[in-house]
């Protein structure tokens, strides 16, 4: 299952933004970056039905595999975490949140990378 497209952060300014701006928290595979919300900054890409929901990045670099297949494998895998946590229902405060993994050796070692995500996920204080 994907994450829905009104979720996704998209551009250099959002991304710059958030670097700047943003709360870190730091883990042994994985560093999340919180920052609130900015609306504004997604008016360019025409975007303008989710502006104020939560938005979530997840970056994976060449330097951590070599191959697309297992980057997006690693990236569907966390979004899959992240919406089996996320309930609709709840108020979430639009925040914006990125994910970027560590160099390493991430082979076999899924069921860790998801216990991390959730941990940070968790230490975040985002999802209720």
């Amino acid at each position: 299952m994907a994450l829905p497209k009104q979720m996704r952060l998209k551009g250099h300014r959002t991304f710059k933004y958030i670097h700047k701006n943003s709360k870190k928290y730091y883990g042994k595979m994985m560093d999340f970056k919180i920052s609130k919300s900015c609306p504004q900054i997604l008016l360019s890409h025409n975007n303008y039905s989710f502006t104020n929901n939560f938005k979530l990045a997840i970056t994976i670099s060449k330097k951590v595999f070599k191959k697309s297949v297992m980057r997006n494998k690693i990236r569907r895998m966390l979004h899959e975490c992240f919406l089996k946590n996320f309930k609709r229902d709840y108020d979430h405060t639009p925040y914006w949140l990125l994910v970027n993994l560590k160099s390493g050796n991430f082979y076999n070692y899924e069921s860790e990378l998801l216990k991390e995500f959730q941990t940070l996920l968790l230490k975040t204080g985002l999802l209720k």
